[in-house]
């Protein structure tokens, strides 16, 4: 080997090998950092005053623009350093000095330009983040106009074989990504499952109609104005609701809202004011004590109802069909009961709870209760999709409506129809296989 081989080129193109070596390493950790990095924390730091988070945030605005700038900034200098190797290492070792270079530059490479900074910035992408953020924006000045023509390169290409790209988007959805951190909280035992459950159950209100979780029509209290005062009275103390739809001649024909407190509070004036308490119960008129009736498009979403609610001062609305024909009725509590579970009270008895487990583990639930909630209970995975309820799967995987004793098995259970009310699977009985 002759030694005028390491002169001072050969010692400079060394230096210039590592000191692109450190860029690669600089460039691949920058883009874990930036992509790992949590953007609620990142904004947390921003609002403490931190630049750099403020920066990084800007940065990740962009991950196209991003990801392209440092992708470039990285591969020309590990292409540029495995050149420099490559000349250096063929003036040493000859023809061999390719075979050198190439095993050489993979080892330094794979350990110092790539596993070394991605580890690091993967066990603090925030901090990372926060300090690569301004070198890297200046990267992503620099090299804009070469990442600017790349992109509408690849969709060209990308558009040739029908693959539109949205430069807009975000690769998950900030629900999808909060729902996934939940999920992968709760299996790893660091997020409860009520405190899961109340989260995702807020952030689906706007994906879910009020015809989800309403009451059926067939399950409605009702009040017929033409009864007589005493038997409305009774009929309203025998209930355990506070609030009644009102109907004249057919229970299609809703003509206002009685409230518990506003009928006792009528009919007590009237007695103490006459003497006479039966002709005093005859003069009450359930119409004088009415609220106008609130209706609402079964299609309204769960999110909007409850803004509802909260603007008009009303807890009560009226579902209705695309041609007006009473579907059912919801509540302020059935919304707050999407997010918080189960709102019980003092009326509320032990047969009001619709799921009943078995010794022989199965489960004895009421064929009116949401695929949502038995989901919910149990952290099972039934499609809610073709069915709100669960006789309403039953009954639509089956295409018939099933006997008492017909057993049926899909999406990983087993179903046996425990009895019916005329058309309606009333129980069910399932176990999961």
């Amino acid at each position: 080997m002759d030694p005028s081989t390491f002169d001072a080129a050969f010692w400079f193109t060394a230096v210039a090998i590592l000191v692109l070596l450190a860029l690669s390493g600089f460039f691949s950790g920058s883009e874990t950092a930036l992509t790992a990095a949590s953007r609620g924390k990142l904004r947390s730091a921003a609002d403490r005053g931190s630049k750099g988070a403020e920066t990084a945030l800007d940065l990740t605005e962009d991950s196209e623009r991003l990801i392209g700038s440092v992708l470039l900034g990285n591969n020309v200098v590990n292409i540029l350093a495995t050149s420099l190797a490559t000349a250096v290492l063929t003036k040493v070792f000859g023809q061999n000095g390719v075979a050198a270079a190439t095993l050489i530059m993979t080892l330094l490479v794979l350990i110092f330009a790539e596993v070394l900074p991605k580890t690091y910035a993967i066990t603090n992408p925030e901090l990372v983040a926060s300090r690569v953020a301004r070198p890297i924006a200046f990267v992503v000045l620099v090299f804009s106009p070469v990442v600017s023509m790349v992109r509408v390169l690849v969709r060209a290409i990308l558009r040739m074989f029908g693959v539109q790209t949205d430069p807009d988007s975000h690769i998950l959805a900030v629900r999808e990504e909060i729902a996934g951190a939940l999920q992968l909280g709760h299996s790893e035992g660091f997020v409860e499952k009520e405190d899961r459950d109340r989260i995702l159950g807020a952030l689906d209100l706007n994906d879910r109609a009020v015809e989800e979780i309403m009451l059926h029509r067939s399950n409605i209290e009702m009040v017929d104005a033409a009864l007589p005062p005493s038997e409305i009275l009774k009929q309203i103390l025998q209930s355990k609701n506070t609030r009644h739809p009102i109907y004249k001649d057919d229970p299609e024909n809703i003509v206002g809202v009685i409230h518990a407190k506003d009928v006792l509070r009528s009919m007590y004036e009237l007695l103490t004011a006459e003497t006479d308490t039966s002709d005093a119960m005859e003069k009450f008129d359930i119409m004088s004590v009415a609220t106008a009736p609130y209706f609402v498009p079964e299609t309204t979403t769960l999110d909007d109802q409850m803004r509802q609610f909260l603007r008009r001062k009303t807890h009560f609305a009226l579902v209705v069909d695309e041609y007006g024909g009473l579907q059912g009725l919801i509540t302020l509590e059935d919304i707050l009961e999407e997010i918080v579970g189960e709102i019980a009270d003092e009326f509320d008895g032990d047969e009001d709870y619709q799921i009943e487990q078995c010794d022989d583990g199965t489960y004895m639930v009421d064929g009116s209760i949401t695929i949502r909630d038995l989901n919910r209970a149990h952290d099972w995975n039934m499609p809610d999709d073709e069915a709100n309820t669960v006789a309403g799967l039953v009954i639509h995987e089956a295409q018939m409506i099933p006997v008492e004793g017909q057993v049926f098995s899909f999406h990983g259970f087993r179903f046996e129809v425990v009895s019916k009310e005329e058309n309606r699977i009333s129980e069910l009985k399932i176990r999961p296989l």
